[in-house]
C-alpha cells in the first residue's frame, strides 16, 4: 500500500502542476473580463434568482433545486477536510489562494451554467441532459466530440473512485471515529489486513444504507431531499464557525497577517520551505482544495443546472454562480479562519481532527458538544455529496452509452459498492486519487470554456439588453 501511495501522489504532482493551476486561474480571469466583472457587479440579482423561478420555464426541477443539488455535491468534505488539508500541507496562505480561485471561478461557474442550459437536450427516455460534454458537441462541433467523451470518462472515475464516493464516507466515518471513544465503538476487526473499529464500520453500513434509498430514486429525490437538508446544515455551519470568529476577534488580525505573508511566500513553513517555494505550495493547495471544494472549472455543476426550470440560459449562469460564492467565499472562509486562528493546522493533526480541532478550542462549549456539531454537519455535507456525484457520473455514462438505462441501472448499484468500500481506504491515497480524477476533468472543461467565451459574452450581453427594454416597457 505504500508503495501505490507514492505512485497516487507522484502522479497527483504531475495533475496538479503549475501549467493546470495557471489554466484554471487564466479561464477564470479571462471570463470576467469577458462578462465585465459579473461576479460582482451582478450579485445581488444571482442571489434574488437563487429563491425566484422563472414562470414559464422548462426543465425537471426548480432553480433553487438545481442549485442546492449543486450545492449537495459541492459543500462536503472539501469545506471541512480539504480546507484542513490545504492549511497543513500549505500553510495559511493556501486559503487566500483558495479565495482568489474562487472569485475567478464565479465567472467560470456562470459560463458553466449558461452554456448547460443553452447546448441541453433531451434524451429518448425524457430525461434532460446537459453539461460539458453537450456545450462541446453543440458549442465547439462534431469534431470535437471526442474531448467530450474524455470528460465523461473521468467524471465517472471521479464520481467512482474519488470526489463522490470515497471521500466522502472516509470523512464521514472518520469524524465518527474521532467522536466516540468508549472501549465498544473502538474494538477493531480486520478487514483487508488492517484492522478496523466497530464505529467505521457501522457509520458505513448505515451511511451507504441510507445513499441507496435515495439514489435509486433518481434526481428529483436527490433535489427533494438536498432542498430541505442543505441550507439547513449549511446555516448551522457557517453559524457555529460565526461563534468561534465574534467570541475571538482579538485573534482576527493575525490571522488574516499569516494568511497574506503565507499567500506570498513570506512566512516560512516548517521543513526549511520560504520564498518562492512556500507561494507555490500554498498556492498549488489553494487552487487544488478550492477547485475541489467549489468544482469551478471542473465541469460538475452544470450537469445539474441543466435540469433547472428555466428558459434564460444567463438566468441559470447567475444562479450557478452563487454555488462558488456560498461554497468557498462564505463556508471555507469560515472554516479556514477558524483553524488559524486556533492554530490547529501546525498541532501535527491529519484530516478532520484539524477542523475538529479549531471548533473544541473555538467554541465556548463542552469539546464534547462541539465534537458531536461538527461531526453532524460533516456527515450531512459528506452524505449530501454522495447523492450528488452520483447523478453527475450517471449523467456521464448516459453520455458514453447512449443512455442505456440497464448500464445506469447497473452503475448505481456499483456506485453504492464503492460508498460501502470508502471507509477502508487510506486518507492520503483517497484525497490524492480525487485530486487526480478533478484535474482530468477540469482539462476538457477548461479548453470548452476558453473556446466558448466569445458565446458566453454575446449571451450576457443580449440578456441584460432584453431586460433593459423590458424594464423601460413596463415603466
Amino acid at each position: 500500500m505504500e508503495k501505490f501511495n507514492e505512485i497516487v501522489h507522484e502522479i497527483d504532482d504531475c495533475v496538479w502542476g503549475i501549467p493546470l493551476i495557471v489554466m484554471i486561474l487564466f479561464c477564470g480571469l479571462l471570463l470576467t473580463v469577458r462578462v465585465g466583472l459579473l461576479q460582482v457587479r451582478k450579485l445581488g440579482l444571482a442571489l434574488k434568482y437563487m429563491f425566484k423561478d422563472e414562470e414559464s420555464g422548462s426543465g425537471e426541477v426548480s432553480g433553487f433545486q438545481a442549485l442546492c443539488t449543486a450545492l449537495s455535491a459541492t459543500v462536503g468534505t472539501g469545506n471541512i477536510v480539504g480546507v484542513a488539508t490545504a492549511l497543513c500541507a500549505g500553510g495559511p496562505g493556501a486559503l487566500l489562494w483558495m479565495e482568489i480561485a474562487a472569485f475567478l471561478g464565479m465567472a467560470t461557474k456562470y459560463a458553466e451554467g449558461l452554456l448547460a442550459i443553452k447546448y441541453r437536450r433531451k434524451d429518448k427516455n425524457g430525461n434532460i441532459l446537459g453539461g460539458p460534454f453537450y456545450y462541446i458537441e453543440g458549442g465547439m462541433g462534431q469534431k470535437w466530440k471526442w474531448l467530450g467523451k474524455t470528460f465523461a470518462l473521468f467524471g465517472v472515475l471521479a464520481g467512482l473512485m474519488g470526489i463522490g464516493t470515497i471521500t466522502q464516507i472516509n470523512g464521514i466515518t472518520s469524524a465518527a471515529n474521532g467522536f466516540f471513544h468508549n472501549e465498544i465503538a473502538q474494538r477493531t476487526v480486520n478487514i483487508f489486513g488492517a484492522d478496523y473499529t466497530y464505529t467505521t464500520i457501522i457509520a458505513g453500513i448505515i451511511i451507504t444504507v441510507l445513499a441507496a434509498l435515495i439514489i435509486i430514486g433518481g434526481i428529483k429525490r436527490i433535489a427533494t431531499v438536498s432542498e430541505i437538508v442543505v441550507p439547513a446544515m449549511i446555516l448551522i455551519y457557517v453559524g457555529s464557525c460565526l461563534i468561534i470568529i465574534f467570541t475571538h476577534l482579538g485573534e482576527i488580525p493575525d490571522a488574516v497577517m499569516q494568511i497574506v505573508k503565507g499567500a506570498f511566500g513570506a512566512r516560512p513553513l516548517a521543513g526549511g520551505l520560504t520564498g518562492f517555494a512556500v507561494m507555490k505550495l500554498s498556492m498549488r493547495n489553494g487552487v487544488a482544495r478550492g477547485i475541489f471544494s467549489n468544482e469551478a472549472g471542473l465541469g460538475s455543476a452544470p450537469i445539474a443546472a441543466a435540469a433547472a426550470r428555466t428558459n434564460e440560459p444567463v438566468r441559470q449562469g447567475l444562479v450557478t454562480m452563487t454555488g462558488t460564492f456560498i461554497d468557498t467565499i462564505l463556508v471555507c472562509t469560515m472554516t479556514g479562519l477558524s483553524i488559524v486562528m486556533a492554530g490547529s493546522h501546525e498541532k501535527g493533526l491529519e484530516g478532520v481532527a484539524v477542523t475538529t480541532d479549531a471548533f473544541k478550542c473555538g467554541l465556548p462549549f463542552p469539546e464534547r458538544v462541539s465534537s458531536f456539531m461538527l461531526m453532524c454537519c460533516l456527515a450531512v455535507f459528506a452524505f449530501t455529496t454522495i447523492l450528488g456525484w452520483n447523478y453527475y457520473s450517471e449523467r456521464c455514462l448516459s453520455y458514453l452509452t447512449g443512455s442505456n438505462k440497464k448500464i445506469t441501472s447497473v452503475y448505481r448499484y456499483i456506485y453504492i459498492a464503492f460508498v460501502f468500500i470508502g471507509p477502508y481506504l487510506t486518507v492520503e491515497a483517497v484525497w490524492n486519487l480525487a485530486d487526480i480524477f478533478n484535474g482530468l476533468m477540469a482539462l476538457p472543461n477548461i479548453v470548452a470554456l476558453v473556446c466558448l467565451s466569445g458565446t458566453v459574452r454575446s449571451e450576457t450581453k443580449d440578456y441584460f439588453r432584453r431586460l433593459k427594454e423590458d424594464k423601460r416597457k413596463a415603466a
